[in-house]
């Protein structure tokens, strides 16, 4: 059973490569943000967020939803986000803005991510990436390039899912965030394992 099959990703027509699983791997059980309160809390008031979907506990450093998928922590109306959030906008400028243009917001040849997720999870979203995706109709024939190998991307890819969830849920808005939480020791340790 291969990675693409369970993460669910639909259409995803590049084969996981040998040297894309110690990353996959490395990826699923990183720790993300800061230093936790304890781990496995359980949510309390410093939990407390903007927007749907509230974080209940800080597990290895970022924040996790209900459902233990990545989330955000945006407060003081919206200015102030958490150090994941913020690398999510920083790398989604870096690698994604190119094509899904500025903000999440799409551009004429590939779709909107902010509206992507109003129905897609976390799972399809690391799987298309991570493998790439192909949408062929009579009038158009849409692309994504696989990114499983690219570190920039994929060791960011949780921080750019919470980014775009974050514009999804309308959480954050368009253009830089205000402010954001400092880079824990935490976070940097994961980044240098991560990027080598």
């Amino acid at each position: 059973m291969g990675l693409r099959h369970l993460l669910g990703a639909p259409d995803v027509r590049r084969p996981v490569t040998a040297a894309m699983i110690p990353l996959a791997v490395f990826l699923a059980g990183s720790p993300h943000a800061r230093a936790d309160p304890a781990p496995g809390s359980t949510a309390d008031a410093s939990l407390k967020s903007e927007g749907p979907s509230q974080p209940v506990k800080v597990e290895e450093g970022t924040y996790k939803d209900k459902d233990g998928t990545p989330t955000y922590h945006v407060t003081q109306g919206g200015k102030m986000v958490d150090w994941p959030t913020m690398a999510g906008y920083l790398r989604y400028n870096s690698n994604c803005i190119v094509c899904h243009g500025p903000d999440g917001a799409g551009s004429t040849y590939a779709p909107s991510l902010v509206d992507a997720l109003k129905h897609d999870d976390y799972a399809t979203f690391v799987g298309i990436v991570a493998g790439g995706k192909k949408d062929i109709s009579s009038s158009q024939e849409l692309v994504m390039p696989a990114f499983g190998e690219n570190r920039n991307v994929m060791c960011y890819i949780d921080d750019i899912y919470v980014y775009l969830r974050a514009r999804s849920e309308g959480v954050v808005g368009r253009g830089r965030p205000a402010e954001h939480e400092p880079k824990s020791d935490a976070y940097k340790k994961r980044e240098d394992a991560c990027m080598g």
